[in-house]
């Protein structure tokens, strides 16, 4: 028998046993499936089941993938197999409730003008290439359409997130309305200076199509009944009145997510007799008191940890930003529905959130700074010069910030005799539920959204998005898809290597700082003397023309100083991936040999030590 194995025929038929196995398992085992990934990234987990579960009328389900328009993308078609796999799971887990429809929208046919009419979004990948297709549209028996315009590969880890939601929001066409206070213009608006109406910022797209977003005037003095989460935005100089119907509506059970600011980069500042107001900064102080926290007036958070890095292209080396803030996982609080699963969330001139001594409510960070971080004045942020100074500062302190919380808990009324004419409200509650942040900004496209490519459409670099969307679902009651998107992420960040870029910035910035100032001031002391080589004499003018040699010299000799300071922050960074490409390269291929010369070994040692 062994003589067969090991015999050219034996081989032979054991590939053939081996091919037969894998052609009849891939048309007979196709339900089975092992996900061997930490968060089970590759199923459907028990939340988007009871949402299939409960669907209460058939949904129509397209998938739009360009196929014959993607033959060279091996990355775009791994992917869409994967969302294509991933859909024929929920289509065979609803038993009949969804029905999958895949399409090949070829340019110019009718499924393309199809995709089109629906609102799916192609991307060109490459000039003259073919439009590619990668979207999903749900259909209910009403008519009723909900897009994902398109599937973005680097976004696997909320893939389940999104189509559960669309599958929940066609199940459920009455969708929970959100009333949005605003002094900025998120939901889109006239501005008076430039004359034009301002676009609607993309979270609110975002919002509308998982909510019914509406606005509510400034000086609104009762919250609609049927609003089910207010959303203030940058709530600036708030009546009497309407922080009173704002109260009323929290002690009834309304559910409020606000959007508090020290310094809105985004306001453009108020207008009197002429005269632009500095005063960019928000707050509901009365309303926030009789709630048990503050947040700090006049103060922004400088961050050493989390500081982003900015600078020109010209720059040899990156210069810090301690007010413009990039939140890593270790930020958040990951046993809240709001933050649990995020990554990244930025942030910029963020204000500081903390509960009073004494409160009768439950204070919930949901975000925090670093060790390394201060509070510091609002004006220090025009202070370019000194963010140097305040980097090095920073290393000196150990105490964290928060920027977000939840405030749940009993409250008395911020308004315990009422108001004019409402005398007769709610004075107490026994359980509130309050989401504060201290920054504006997040909102922005800028601060979670950017266009790698002119050819393709607008990407999400942070989790901004996700921390509204989740905050809202939290509020909401739709405690479903916050399982969902808490689930994890596909891709892992370098955890290490940000370390060591933190650590080797903080390290080398006295150095940094120094020799950036060396250089400013040979290229002004250079720009001094072409000025002035017009007035100078022949005698005077080779003097100057020396000098000038001198100072390029010291120049070219600073830059080269400031590119060897910038090898050596990477310095670090290159030792660990080299280490990490000799694992790969050699230990491993040399562990797997030595483990089968083991092998070999231990088997003729038994076969010397058989009798013959």
């Amino acid at each position: 028998m062994r003589r067969i194995i090991y015999s050219g025929t034996g081989l032979l038929l054991i590939a053939l046993f081996f091919l037969a196995f894998n052609m009849l398992g891939g048309q007979w085992l196709t339900n089975i499936r092992l996900d061997l990934t930490e968060d089970k990234l590759y199923s459907i987990g028990s939340d988007t089941q009871k949402i299939i579960m409960g669907l209460e009328k058939p949904i129509e389900l397209y998938f739009f993938y360009s196929n014959s328009s993607s033959r060279e993308l091996s990355a775009i078609r791994s992917y869409a197999l994967r969302v294509e796999e991933l859909l024929k799971v929920y289509e065979r887990e609803a038993k009949g409730s969804i029905r999958l429809h895949v399409i090949d929208p070829v340019p110019y046919s009718d499924d393309e003008d199809r995709a089109n009419g629906l609102g799916l979004e192609p991307m060109l990948w490459g000039e003259g290439a073919a439009p590619v297709y990668l979207g999903l549209a749900g259909i209910d028996s009403q008519n009723t359409t909900h897009v994902i315009p398109f599937f973005f590969p680097d976004q696997e880890n909320r893939l389940e997130y999104e189509i559960s939601r669309l599958v929940q929001v066609l199940n459920q066409p009455k969708r929970p309305v959100v009333g949005l206070v605003t002094s900025l213009p998120l939901n889109g608006a006239y501005d008076v200076r430039t004359k034009r109406m301002a676009e609607r910022w993309m979270l609110a797209e975002e919002i509308g199509q998982a909510y019914d977003l509406r606005e509510v005037a400034a000086d609104v003095k009762e919250i609609p009944k049927d609003v089910s989460v207010l959303m203030l935005v940058h709530p600036k100089q708030l009546s009497k009145a309407t922080l009173y119907a704002i109260d009323q509506f929290v002690l009834r059970g309304g559910k409020l997510l606000a959007f508090i600011d020290p310094l809105s980069e985004l306001d453009p500042g108020a207008e009197h007799f002429g005269i632009l107001s500095k005063d960019k900064s928000s707050d509901l102080a009365p309303l926030l008191e009789a709630w048990g926290v503050r947040m700090q007036t006049g103060k922004i958070l400088a961050d050493g940890a989390y500081t982003m890095l900015g600078g020109t292209a010209e720059e040899v080396v990156a210069t810090p930003l301690p007010f413009t803030l990039k939140f890593s996982r270790n930020a958040f609080n990951q046993n809240d529905p709001s933050t649990a699963g995020l990554e990244v969330i930025s942030m910029s001139t963020a204000g500081i959130i903390e509960s009073i001594p004494g409160a009768s409510t439950h204070f919930t960070p949901l975000i925090h700074s670093s060790d390394y971080a201060l509070p510091m004045e609002v004006s220090y942020f025009d202070k370019s010069d000194d963010h140097d100074r305040l980097m090095k500062m920073l290393k000196l302190f150990t105490q964290r910030y928060i920027v977000a919380a939840r405030i749940q808990g009993p409250v008395a009324s911020a308004f315990a005799d009422g108001i004019e004419d409402h005398e007769g409200g709610v004075k107490q509650a026994k359980q509130i539920n309050v989401i504060v942040v201290a920054d504006t900004d997040l909102l922005s496209d800028s601060m979670w959204l950017h266009q790698p490519d002119i050819s393709v459409g607008l990407k999400p670099w942070s989790d901004n998005a996700a921390f509204v969307m989740g905050a809202l679902d939290s509020l909401s009651g739709s405690d479903t898809l916050n399982g969902l998107r808490a689930r994890g992420r596909h891709d892992r960040s370098f955890v290490r290597v940000e370390q060591m870029q933190r650590k080797a910035q903080m390290s080398v910035l006295d150095k940094q700082s120094a020799l950036q100032q060396q250089l400013d001031e040979t290229e002004r002391k250079m720009q001094d003397i072409h000025t002035s080589a017009a007035e100078s004499s022949d005698e005077s003018e080779a003097r100057q023309q020396a000098m000038i040699r001198e100072f390029m010299r010291n120049k070219i000799h600073i830059r080269k100083q400031l590119r060897e300071l910038q090898y050596e922050l990477n310095s670090d960074i290159g030792a660990l991936g080299r280490q990490l490409k000799v694992i790969n390269i050699a230990f491993i291929p040399f562990l797997l040999t030595l483990c089968m010369l083991m092998i070999c070994g231990i088997r003729r040692i038994r076969m010397r030590r058989r009798p013959s």
